[in-house]
């Protein structure tokens, strides 16, 4: 499996939890935090939307956000993770050779992921929604990140191409977005926008996603490479800044689902508190209740609140 990541990057390493890239990254070098007034951490997470293994760091990145998230801002940078199909390395000559391991590591992660997807509609580069998502930050960066989250069910739950403007344009649509904005800043500034994250990725020397930076306003940094449990994330930001205090959320099913409209059984456990083992039977009896709806792939589910 080592072996193979190295020189794929479709091939994410279950061990380090990591989907890494095959371009000279150069040098990890001290970074310019850059932060705004009200912030005390930055997080700059360099992530990709068809990277398995930054689908498997939802449910951390969104208890993050709940606990921190008075005291931290997470800046998403595009990475590039598959430009196009012109290599033949690490096992992949071709998307169908995507379709297995997307299903070993929905299995890992404990998240739904349908491999199927390269076997009937598969992607030709991951560039175009990467642009697509640099194109719906220039409109709103909280809607970008709905809208990044939107395309990810996409493509991991729903099987659709996300590199096909239409299903760029359901996400869009579905987060509010301006369609018509977003198709002019896509064929525009965003791709140039998309090329100064490249850049960023290669100046910090980023050598696979996801990977996050966690820096104070006086340069101070720590970093989390790959998937890992929340206690890593957390621990890089208190590591950063001890006197960070979190905060106290609500678990109530309800008031979940009002935050975060769709919920995985890992995600609903990782946030209520509920044990893994209880947490899809709990929503199943909501979905019976119907107090939810469930969508069901082959490898999970994911359910949302009926409005």
């Amino acid at each position: 499996m080592k072996k193979e990541t190295t020189t794929n990057p479709l091939l994410c390493d279950i061990e380090t939890g990591m989907c890494e890239t095959t371009a000279d990254t150069g040098q990890d070098t001290q970074v310019d935090a850059k932060l705004s007034e009200n912030k005390k951490v930055k997080l700059v997470y360099f992530t990709d939307p068809i990277c398995s293994s930054c689908w498997g760091i939802e449910p951390q990145l969104r208890k993050l956000k709940l606990e921190y998230g008075e005291h931290i801002e997470i800046e998403y940078r595009m990475g590039g993770l598959l430009p196009d199909w012109n290599y033949n390395s690490g096992g992949i000559s071709s998307p169908k050779d995507v379709a297995g391991h997307w299903d070993e590591v929905s299995v890992h992660y404990d998240m739904p992921i349908d491999g199927d997807l390269w076997l009937e509609d598969p992607l030709n580069s991951s560039y175009p929604p990467s642009i697509a998502f640099k194109a719906a930050q220039m409109q709103d960066e909280e809607k970008a990140f709905l809208f990044m989250r939107e395309m990810r069910e996409l493509v991991f739950l729903k099987k659709k191409n996300i590199a096909k403007w239409e299903h760029m344009a359901t996400a869009a649509k579905t987060v509010g977005l301006d369609v018509d904005q977003l198709k002019i800043d896509f064929e525009g500034k965003a791709k140039d926008l998309f090329q100064e994250d490249l850049k960023v990725a290669r100046d910090y020397g980023v050598r696979g996603f996801p990977t996050v930076y966690v820096i104070d306003d006086a340069g101070n940094k720590d970093i989390v490479y790959g998937a890992r449990p929340y206690a890593f994330y957390e621990m890089a930001i208190l590591k950063v800044n001890q006197n960070i205090q979190k905060s106290e959320y609500s678990k109530k099913w309800e008031d979940l689902f009002e935050i975060y409209p769709t919920l995985t059984a890992k995600e609903f456990s990782e946030l209520s508190g509920t044990p893994r083992a209880d947490s899809e039977a709990v929503l199943n009896d909501l979905t019976a209740k119907g107090k939810l709806e469930v969508l069901t792939t082959k490898n999970g589910s994911m359910w949302k609140i009926v409005k």
